[in-house]
Order: C-alpha cells, then sequence, then structure tokens
C-alpha cells in the first residue's frame, strides 16, 4: 500500500495544480477587460473643471441622432438576422440530409467573407451600384436598385451584413446540429406525416434553441458593431453616429460606447435564457 500512495496522490497534486492555473488565466483575463472599461467609466463621469458628473449619460437621449441611428441599426439588425437563418438553416439541412459530401464546399463558402478585407468589400458594393444604376437606367429594374439604397431603411447594408454574417451563423447551427441526430429526427417525423415546415418549426428549431440564440446574438454583435461599410457607403448607422459624435463630444461618445457594450452583454444573457428555456 506504501508503493501506491505516491502514485494515487499524483492525479490529485495535478488537478489541484490545474485549477490554480485556470484561476491565474481568468484573473488576467478580467483584469485586461475589466481595467480599460473601469478607465472608460471614469472619463465618462469626473473631469477637472466640474468633478463627478452623471451629465455624459443625460445627454445621450437628448444628442441629436441618438435614437434614429440607434432604431436605424436595430432594424437592420433584426433584417439581417431573420435572412442570414432563413439562407443558412435549410442549406444546411439539406447538406446534411441530402449530400453530405457537400459540407467542406458549403464550409468554405460560407467562410469566405473572413479572408475579403472590409474596404475592398464597399470598394466592390459601391461599383456594382453605380454602374449598376448607369446599366439599368433604362430598365423597370433601376427604381429597385434606387430603393436598396434609401437612406431611411438601406437594404444594400442588409445584403452586405448578411454575408459579413455568414461564417459566425454557420458556426453556430453547425455546434447545434453536430449535438443531435438530424437524419433520425426529421425520419421518424416525416414517417408520422409531419410536412416539411412542420418539420423544420416543431421539429428541428426546438432543439437548435441554443444554436439559433447564439447565431441571433452573433448577428446582432455584428451590425451593432460595423462601421467600415455604413460609413463609406455614407449611411449614418449608430457605429456611425457614435464616431461622428466623438468630434464635438469626447465623454458622451464614451459613454455611448460602454452602454452598447453593456447592451450586447445583456441582450447576450436575454438570447441565452431563451435558447435553454424549455417548450
Amino acid at each position: 500500500m506504501a508503493a501506491v500512495t505516491p502514485v494515487a496522490t499524483a492525479p490529485v497534486a495535478a488537478v489541484a495544480g490545474g485549477g490554480w492555473g485556470r484561476r491565474v488565466v481568468l484573473l488576467i483575463a478580467a483584469v485586461y477587460f475589466l481595467v480599460p472599461m473601469l478607465i472608460a467609466a471614469t472619463f465618462t463621469v469626473y473631469n477637472e473643471a466640474q468633478g463627478f458628473s452623471l451629465g455624459a449619460y443625460g445627454r445621450i437621449l437628448s444628442a441629436p441622432g441618438f435614437v434614429s441611428s440607434f432604431l436605424l441599426s436595430l432594424a437592420l439588425a433584426a433584417a439581417t438576422i431573420v435572412i442570414v437563418l432563413l439562407l443558412i438553416l435549410p442549406a444546411m439541412l439539406a447538406v446534411r440530409l441530402g449530400a453530405p459530401g457537400l459540407r467542406p464546399v458549403l464550409e468554405t463558402i460560407t467562410t469566405l467573407p473572413l479572408v475579403v478585407p472590409p474596404i475592398t468589400y464597399v470598394v466592390g458594393i459601391s461599383t456594382s451600384l453605380r454602374e449598376g444604376a448607369d446599366a439599368l437606367a433604362a430598365t423597370p429594374f433601376w427604381q429597385t436598385l434606387i430603393s436598396l439604397q434609401d437612406e431611411n431603411f438601406p437594404f444594400v447594408l442588409v445584403l452586405a451584413y448578411v454575408v459579413l454574417a455568414l461564417p459566425f451563423a454557420y458556426r453556430s447551427l453547425d455546434a447545434g446540429l453536430r449535438a443531435i441526430d438530424v437524419v433520425t429526427l426529421v425520419e421518424a417525423a416525416r414517417n408520422l406525416g409531419a410536412s416539411w415546415p412542420q418539420v423544420m418549426l416543431r421539429v428541428i428549431m426546438p432543439n437548435l434553441r441554443s444554436a439559433l440564440a447564439g447565431a441571433a446574438f452573433l448577428t446582432l454583435a455584428l451590425v451593432l458593431g460595423e462601421y467600415t461599410i455604413a460609413a463609406l457607403l455614407g449611411y449614418q448607422t449608430f457605429p456611425v453616429w457614435i464616431v461622428t459624435i466623438s468630434g464635438s463630444d469626447g465623454q458622451l461618445s464614451v459613454a455611448l460606447s460602454i452602454l452598447s457594450l453593456l447592451l450586447a452583454w445583456l441582450l447576450l444573457l436575454t438570447l441565452s435564457r431563451a435558447g435553454r428555456k424549455k417548450s
């Protein structure tokens, strides 16, 4: 028994060491993320002239352009989430059920937006819009092209955000589909007389709540934080408005950035709870 004791205690020591290592990593990560936020929050509530003041937060709702830009970004995010899920989920199910060999092809296609620089993406979009307007000037489609660029709801941004969100939505949904036996669920539902819409709405989607919530949150975070495309195409979304207002009121812009980050965390928690909620 004396010879066995050192061997038995070694895994315990390794586990204890691993626990301390995790604590150190979490502490470093917490310092890395929280210290800049604390400094930014201090900047929004203190200045040498007035001392402590919450005036920056009080000016948010009355700031010109805040409500319109924020509502526009939320509307763009909602439209992007719906279109992304309508595109990617049926495609992934069709590949898993009918052509599993095409999974690498679909994965490669959805990953392509990650390797295209945003500035190149914007140049391609603007060139297509400009040349498309010239080519379609004498056709009924010219008005359609113009309506896509409406400042009140620029649907061209939705199309751009859909492409940008594909890699993130695909990864989230792919993890969810790997966790369930899609083929068995679909075959059982079809054998019981369920139609394809019923299979999608009542069988597949309830089992993918967490994955759908993750895809929706990642898409929402992307839209609320995307600046380059909207700015270069000339639209006043929420991130563009924050950068614009920062030139005249630095405290207000930092306060808005902190609130938008807290809002993103709140939405993440809400979507996570909704994804785990039982039907």
